[in-house]
């Protein structure tokens, strides 16, 4: 027997109200296959899907879906069918589902694919029941099947921060994503006293000396166990 999502009130929040401040840089870009965008556009549309789902930290390589992407350029999937893959993706479990528990989990979901935070933690744990009772791939087919997401992001726009800046406050309301950026004088630092090692140039590989020592030893074994073989065999008995 499936259970029903349970019922948790809906506090207000800056995308809940209408907003009438001017558009500006504060703005979100919209991301959204509604103008058929060819090319480099598509293009644009992927990383911003990337960095929506994944964040900035964990935008690399061999987290790519080259098989999604190569879909969403011939217009065989939609927007929010390459959103399901990436949330789906043996990546994205691994970072992000298999590293929280279930409560962490949904806030993060809900963050990054209805563009908002959670009202209580009411919601958590309605939507905590749900991936509890429907596995990850219920969960997700469930945000992305709910009203909210449609309305909002419907099968062609990337999900965004919706109504991040309050015009009536200073600071506004702070991206979901936040992870300290150092500068080039603080990594640096960081290298020196060993918090930071780089798994790429300046690794010191100690094992070097000992395979050189290796090369270099096995032929004088060989040469010297040869010539004690001939003495042996010269040597009259």
């Amino acid at each position: 027997m499936t259970i029903s999502l349970l019922s948790y009130p809906l506090s207000s929040q800056n995308q809940r109200v209408n907003g009438y401040e001017i558009p500006g840089d504060e703005q979100p870009r919209i991301y959204t296959t509604d103008n058929l965008p060819k090319g480099t556009e598509v293009d644009e549309i992927i990383r911003a899907a990337y960095r929506q789902v994944f964040n900035e930290q964990q935008q690399i390589a061999s987290h790519r879906q080259i098989a999604l992407e190569s879909q969403l350029h011939a217009n065989q999937i939609t927007v929010r069918d390459f959103i399901k893959g990436l949330v789906l993706s043996d990546s994205f479990r691994r970072l992000n589902y298999e590293t929280n528990n279930n409560y962490r989990f949904v806030e993060m979901c809900i963050q990054r694919l209805l563009g908002r935070n959670v009202y209580d933690n009411r919601e958590k744990l309605a939507w905590s029941i749900v991936l509890a009772t429907k596995g990850l791939r219920g969960f997700i087919d469930e945000l992305l099947n709910s009203e909210e997401y449609l309305n909002n992001f419907g099968f062609s726009t990337v999900p965004y921060q919706r109504r991040r800046i309050l015009p009536q406050r200073s600071q506004g309301e702070l991206p979901f994503a936040r992870m300290a950026r150092y500068d080039d004088h603080y990594l640096k630092q960081m290298r020196k006293i060993g918090q930071l090692r780089p798994f790429y140039y300046g690794v010191a590989d100690k094992s070097a000396s000992v395979y050189r020592k290796v090369i270099f030893a096995v032929p004088i074994l060989a040469l010297a166990m040869l010539f004690l073989t001939l003495i042996a065999v010269a040597t009259p008995k």
